[in-house]
């Protein structure tokens, strides 16, 4: 009996250190050229480097900066389709977020500038079903469809660099973990946890294809239609291999379905200052029109 145990250990050891995602290394540190995979790893890696490091904002309670953050995406969704103004002011929210919690607004930038287009895709038609003049600025007139495709690249802005300045400050596993606390079944913060983990091993998987598809054909600048299929079933396979030597390590370990995390955060004086100031300055956001109220003032 106690040879098995020995072995059992011994295999789940060996199978937990070809299976555990290496997000502490770089996939571009491999040799060979850099993929636009690695390039992608790395950026979410950076946010990660980012909670790590001791700021004001992330030493408070990630409860409170999940609820500041469901506040902020809650008052930019809830305006209406043309009012492109009313919602800028919540963009003070976020500067000082990054501010208390350092982080450099280049940061923010690219992360949106890669996501934009998802943005754009979305609200890119509606100048062609909604062609009635709404605004005009001096000679340029813009339509209804215009005003309201801005308005959704304006929320999609605010609303990503919530998320994004929330995981640069708390950490997308702590994040996860104050999603749970605060009522998230357990199965989708599981999930959740599961899919941000070993992204960066399909990610590092697909990148050493890549690179090693370069390595031999280095003068095509990308895979053929042929040749990518062929890759995809590759990457399958790798992906169902690794998957089920990941469970098999999960299970020797005793995993029962709940990912844990030792250590519990108090919600103190900050957290309840934080999340008090979010959702009074998005109530007086919403409630007032902000943009007209300033505009009064000056004039």
């Amino acid at each position: 009996m106690g040879a098995g145990s020995t072995q059992l250990a011994a295999s789940a050891a060996r199978l937990s250190l070809h299976s555990a995602p290496s997000r502490g290394k770089d996939a571009s540190s491999a040799p060979g050229p850099v993929t636009h995979i690695d390039r992608a790893l790395r950026h979410v890696h950076t946010l990660d480097e980012l909670a790590r490091r001791t700021t004001a904002l992330g030493q408070i309670d990630a409860r409170a900066k999940v609820l500041g953050a469901f506040a902020i995406l809650v008052t930019a969704a809830s305006f209406g389709p043309y009012q492109l103004l009313r919602p800028l002011p919540l963009v003070i929210l976020l500067a000082a977020g990054m501010a208390l919690g350092d982080v450099p607004i280049r940061v923010v930038l690219s992360r949106l500038a890669l996501a934009s287009p998802l943005a754009i895709l979305v609200g890119i038609w509606n100048p062609l079903f909604d062609p009635v003049p709404m605004v005009r600025l001096g000679s340029l007139v813009l339509s209804a469809g215009w005003v309201s495709f801005l308005c959704v690249v304006e929320r999609f802005a605010i609303a990503l660099a919530a998320v994004l300045v929330l995981i640069a400050t708390t950490g997308f596993d702590q994040m996860a973990a104050a999603l749970g606390q605060l009522g998230m079944p357990r199965v989708l913060v599981t999930q959740l946890l599961l899919l941000y983990r070993y992204a960066f091993v399909l990610g590092s998987e697909a990148s050493r294809m890549l690179r090693a598809h370069a390595l031999r054909a280095p003068d095509r600048l990308r895979p053929t239609w042929r040749t990518t299929r062929s890759l995809l079933g590759e990457l399958l396979l790798r992906s169902v291999g690794r998957a089920e030597r990941v469970h098999t390590a999960m299970l020797c370990r005793g995993f029962d379905g709940e990912l844990r995390r030792s250590g519990h955060s108090r919600f103190g004086l900050g957290a309840a200052a934080l999340v008090l100031g979010c959702i009074a300055f998005c109530a007086w956001v919403r409630c007032v029109d902000v943009p007209r109220w300033l505009g009064g003032l000056v004039s």
